[in-house]
């Protein structure tokens, strides 16, 4: 039966960082001040003080509210409103004023946009790269339902890493991501790597959802099938009570099995632990990967 737990009966590895008020407050006044999101807020992100704190941040563009209806994620439903013409060079900006070495990106899906939004993100890329040259950026994009232009328009603006999530096996595809196609977001990745071989490709998935070991061995023999560098492998956690529920809580030598068994495949690197996601301490996967 799904564990669906209360917050006092989670396991000690699975609880978040220390608070850390001051520093939440000033990078959330400063967000507000640009008109800003973040998947960090808007996904509830267990991380959130420590990442606010090392002035680390996810920006997510083109608003707060999604087009699909995942059942892990807690961002709104909805379709959104225009995209705001400024919000690029206000990522561009708030990331100048944090002073930040790696930059990454993430937007919600906007599957009513002819292009997905790719010219946006394009145009926040650039806007980004011409504000911090030395800087590293990751983009952390939907599958753009499978469009090869928007994804060529994305990589065209030229980021360092690629991500696009593959989140759980196929067999739990249609309640987790009942809108997304597990081959078809194994294609994007690929896609991705045929068309900038220099781009660090990466992905990442949750346990915890009613997978079995079989299941996510092969899911990432599949991604390194489709030419991923890096994978990042976390813990499940329910956001609202109205998200899927838990079905377990994973051990810590599972992430570390799981972990040794991805790199015994040839990824670069395998990011993986209880509190792991996807763009946590993503400057240091990128770093372990390059070298």
């Amino acid at each position: 039966m799904p564990q669906n737990l209360l917050r006092q009966r989670l396991p000690d590895w699975v609880r978040g960082s220390s608070t850390n008020w001051p520093a939440l407050h000033v990078i959330k006044t400063q967000l507000r001040e640009h008109r800003l999101h973040t998947v960090c807020e808007s996904a509830r992100c267990p991380n959130i003080h420590e990442c606010f704190s090392r002035g680390s941040a996810t920006f997510m563009i083109l608003g707060n509210e999604c087009t699909r209806s995942c059942g892990f994620c807690s961002v709104p439903r909805g379709r959104g409103e225009p995209p705001d013409p400024d919000e690029p060079a206000n990522v561009a900006r708030m990331a100048t004023e944090l002073n930040l070495r790696y930059v990454v990106i993430t937007s919600v899906n906007r599957d009513e946009m002819p292009d997905g939004g790719a010219r946006h993100w394009a145009v926040t890329v650039r806007e980004v790269r011409a504000a911090l040259p030395e800087a590293r950026v990751e983009v952390l994009t939907p599958d753009f339902r499978g469009s090869r232009q928007a994804l060529e328009t994305v990589l065209g603006a030229g980021p360092h890493v690629f991500n696009h999530n593959m989140e759980t096996v196929p067999r739990l595809y249609r309640r987790v991501r009942p809108q997304a196609d597990y081959r078809q977001s194994l294609e994007v990745l690929a896609n991705a790597k045929r068309h900038s071989p220099d781009v660090l490709t990466k992905s990442g998935l949750m346990l915890g959802l009613g997978e079995d070991a079989s299941e996510v061995e092969q899911l990432l023999r599949d991604l390194l099938a489709a030419s991923v560098d890096v994978v990042t492998i976390g813990q499940y956690l329910q956001p609202t009570r109205h998200n899927l529920a838990v079905e377990r809580y994973v051990d810590p030598a599972e992430f570390t099995r799981l972990a040794d068994f991805g790199m015994s495949l040839g990824f670069r690197h395998v990011f993986s632990g209880p509190l792991v996601r996807s763009s946590y301490m993503a400057d240091h996967a990128f770093e372990s990967a390059r070298s």
